[in-house]
């Protein structure tokens, strides 16, 4: 790029920085330094890079969405928990929000994560442990009593049966006076990751995929502001896989996604915008702020030119981060603040929107309100004690953060190659097609990258791709050529043994009990008949979503809406693999 090129560029961003909303703040060095909201190449000179670089604020965002950086606005702390049962976890999340959280992040249980009421014998000794517990509406809205729905964005972390809780979250705030057409948060949803990664389904492929479409089509009618999707690398990370691999993997997801939208008739421009993503920060520092640098500018460029998004909006990548919870380790547990905090830093100047810090405990346990709030003030520290708000991607130009980004970014787009081959596509490319052009060329009718992410699926492609790079992960640890400290490197300590959390089995009795008293206190006609109505809805075009929503107001749990879904269209069972 010229000299001219880059004057131009610099002037472009300045009007748009001028323009912006910023926050009354110092942004002066600790020593009273004043800086400049984001640097570049000096004037006058040449540097063919800011082609791929950009400004700040500008396609295709390499270097963050907004001209002023954080500046404009600090990333939102949202701390992910969930414990025990509504009551307790209430509770926690008053405390966080009371000590600077920005924003709910719910964890549930895994009855829960499964789509399993508290008292089916399935879920015997795990209500309550990993996250909520949450059977009906009339636990969601103990879970947010006295939080107003209406005023704090709420993200929440399950796929499987991710609709009928969303539908749940709405009845409770319909329940709080709230206009649900003004709500605004996230819902995980994300389906192909766990048959990548995670493994929380419920049904096959084809009813997930109606269920998500149904969701988009009624958010972005109803619900403008409300992101009916998370696309989730963090579990594909923790799962194992390469730094490259979470962000193809990922992308991936998001395009089949956006071709699902595209195939129910949806303008690209209006529900593009609604999709967020959700990445593990792991501990190679630079390499992890390269990976999110390549996300946006990987997902701007393929919006714009294969999907035919326009407007600046719908090329965006959103992003919400987690630390790396594989990185923690239970051998001196205190070293789990360190990696935490180099973990939030990359995050951080990698430009995510939102972030969750572990607490040092969570490799053995959920985290006690005391390491919850030191995972908190890790981000509260770096917010206001450190400067790093004071420039936008300050890392921006620096030859191996640009050099590393570029890399990574070359070997996703070979993991697309692949994935489009496996789907059908002859030369393994779509790049440069309408998003017309690419809709047809696919073996499955939503779209090509669909397709290859379903073959891949059935294959194994991807999990067979995860458990290689986790074994050769695992090799090097053990030859010393990796190293982690407590681990198999400076294993001497004078560290004590952590009092950590324990979840009493007063919390699934408790809950057993409270879920048979609501049963027997409604109308187990109304339900029923609300359910077989659902069950109708499913064997037809219409949307499921208002159908649903009737169930769950008349106080139809999770496992009768999920069991009447399953009873329709059967239950996924992975092929067995050798």
């Amino acid at each position: 790029m010229d000299a001219n090129d880059i004057s131009a560029g610099r002037k472009r961003w300045q009007e748009r920085y001028d323009a912006a909303r910023k926050r009354d703040a110092d942004f002066t060095t600790l020593s009273g330094l004043e800086v400049e909201p984001a640097y570049g190449p000096a004037e006058g000179s040449t540097d063919p890079r800011l082609g791929r670089i950009g400004w700040p604020g500008e396609f295709p965002f390499t270097r963050g969405l907004y001209p002023t950086g954080y500046r404009g606005r600090a990333w939102t702390i949202r701390q992910f928990a969930g414990f025990g049962n509504a009551v307790q976890t209430n509770e926690r999340y008053k405390m966080l929000l009371k000590s600077g959280g920005g924003g709910l992040s719910v964890a549930f249980d895994m009855p829960t994560l499964m789509g399993r009421d508290s008292d089916d014998p399935q879920s015997l000794g795990e209500v309550g442990h990993c996250g909520v517990a949450i059977d009906s509406a009339a636990d969601m809205d103990v879970l947010f009593g006295g939080i107003p729905l209406a005023d704090v964005t709420t993200s929440m972390t399950i796929s499987g049966p991710a609709v009928p809780v969303f539908c749940m979250y709405l009845a409770s705030a319909e329940r709080q006076g709230a206009d649900i057409s003004k709500l605004d948060g996230t819902l995980q949803t994300d389906i192909f990751k766990e048959y990548i990664a995670q493994k929380e389904w419920l049904f096959p492929p084809e009813p997930h995929l109606r269920l998500i479409g149904d969701l988009m089509a009624y958010t972005n009618a109803e619900i403008p502001r409300y992101k009916p999707l998370s696309v989730s690398g963090y579990h594909i990370r923790e799962a194992g896989s390469t730094a490259a691999q979470e962000l193809a993997f990922t992308i991936a997801d998001g395009f089949g996604y956006v071709e699902l939208g595209l195939s129910r008739g949806l303008d690209v421009n209006t529900f593009a915008p609604g999709l967020s993503f959700f990445f593990d920060s792991h501990i190679d520092f630079f390499e992890e702020i390269a990976k999110f640098r390549a996300a946006r500018r990987i997902w701007a460029r393929w919006m714009r030119d294969v999907y035919g998004a326009t407007s600046e909006r719908a090329q965006w990548m959103r992003f919400h981060t987690q630390t790396a919870g594989v990185s923690l380790t239970a051998q001196q547990p205190t070293n789990n603040v360190v990696r935490t905090a180099v973990e939030a830093l990359a995050a951080v100047l990698g430009g995510t929107n939102s972030l969750h810090t572990n607490a040092l405990d969570e490799t053995l346990a959920l985290p006690t309100d005391e390491t919850a709030e030191i995972a908190l003030r890790t981000q509260t520290v770096l917010m206001e004690e450190t400067g790093i708000t004071n420039v936008a991607d300050p890392l921006g130009g620096s030859w191996y953060v640009e050099a590393l980004t570029d890399r990574i970014e070359a070997e996703a787009e070979a993991i697309f190659t692949q994935i489009l081959a496996l789907g059908g596509e002859s030369d393994g490319s779509t790049a440069g097609q309408t998003a017309r052009e690419a809709m047809g060329t696919g073996r499955h009718e939503i779209g090509p990258v669909t397709s290859g992410i379903l073959r891949g699926i059935e294959e194994g492609w991807f999990t067979a791709g995860i458990a290689e790079a986790a074994f050769t992960y695992q090799q090097q640890l053990e030859r010393g050529e990796k190293k982690i400290v407590g681990v198999n490197c400076h294993t001497e300590t004078v560290a004590k043994e952590l009092e950590i959390l324990r979840i009493s089995g007063d919390v699934e009795r408790e809950q057993v009990a409270a879920l048979a008293d609501r049963r027997s206190n409604r109308d187990k006609d109304t339900v029923d008949a609300a359910l077989n109505r659902m069950v109708q809805v499913s064997r037809t075009d219409d949307n499921i979503i208002p159908a649903m929503m009737d169930a769950v107001r008349v106080e139809a749990t999770l496992g009768e809406i999920c069991d009447a879904l399953r009873a329709e269209w059967g239950e996924y069972r992975e092929p067995a693999r050798f």
